[in-house]
């Protein structure tokens, strides 16, 4: 379901392998319009099943390998069921304001707008 939904459009998103555990990793590429692959790393630090989950997100290449070029952030993943709805509470930090800045730049605030606005037009159809 994440490849569904997780890159802004017209990019999409390509799962190479998933081990949703503590201690797991995600390995998944950002695969551009013209096929361009730009390879990221999920690390699973905490999970509290159907509660929460916390992962290190960062650049990679296609096996892994975190760059030590680009900046990691922590993602802290909170999940509230009120009623019938669940409400995604995301709180991600980075180490120091330059990584936040240079993710910014980057475009990183628009694509994770349209990645959302991509899993709010996918979850009715799963209904």
């Amino acid at each position: 379901m994440l490849d569904q939904w997780w890159a802004p459009k017209p990019w999409k998103a390509e799962t190479k392998s998933m081990n949703f555990t503590e201690g797991g990793r995600w390995l998944y590429a950002m695969v551009g319009p013209e096929g361009e692959k730009h390879w990221s790393v999920a690390d699973y630090k905490k999970i509290n099943p159907s509660k929460s989950f916390t992962a290190l997100d960062g650049f990679s290449d296609e096996n892994g390998v975190v760059s030590s070029e680009m900046p990691r952030s922590e993602w802290e993943n909170n999940f509230n069921e009120t009623g019938s709805n669940t409400t995604v509470d995301i709180t991600i930090s980075f180490e120091k304001l330059e990584d936040l800045e240079k993710l910014i730049e980057m475009g990183f605030k628009e694509g994770f707008t349209m990645g959302m606005e991509n899993l709010d037009e996918l979850l009715p159809t799963l209904k």
